[in-house]
């Protein structure tokens, strides 16, 4: 087994539901994001995925969060826009765009803060 992991990130406003603190408030986050995957096999050239593809398609899925105020996102509209629900929709769009058979997402980081991360993995 192979195993990559980019890093990557995104700013965007959010404010956490049901949390009783600050954080409830609008605010907003330079969010550090890593994407980890996996592979079974190496092409031909001797690559699991190019580095290029794998960052094209993780800033595909980051562009709808982006300089966003993330609560009206779809997904984000029954559930509170946490770092760790950020991580479940990033994981579950990029397997949608990347999981083949060969290549799959194992987890995805998102850092809120230098000292702060949530993962999400299945």
């Amino acid at each position: 087994m192979y195993r990559l992991t980019i890093k990557t990130g995104f700013a965007a406003a959010h404010n956490l539901i049901n949390y009783q603190g600050d954080c409830e408030n609008l605010h907003g986050h330079n969010w550090k994001v890593e994407v980890t995957v996996t592979a079974r096999e190496l092409d031909a050239a001797g690559l699991a995925i190019d580095f290029k593809l794998l960052k094209k398609e993780t800033n595909a899925v980051l562009d709808e969060l982006d300089h966003k105020y993330v609560n009206q996102h779809a997904f984000f509209r029954d559930i509170s826009p946490s770092s760790e629900n950020i991580a479940c929709f990033l994981f579950h769009r990029m397997a949608e765009r990347l999981n083949n058979g060969n290549i799959t997402i194992e987890k995805i980081a998102v850092w809120e803060s230098d000292n702060a991360c949530a993962e999400y993995y299945e």
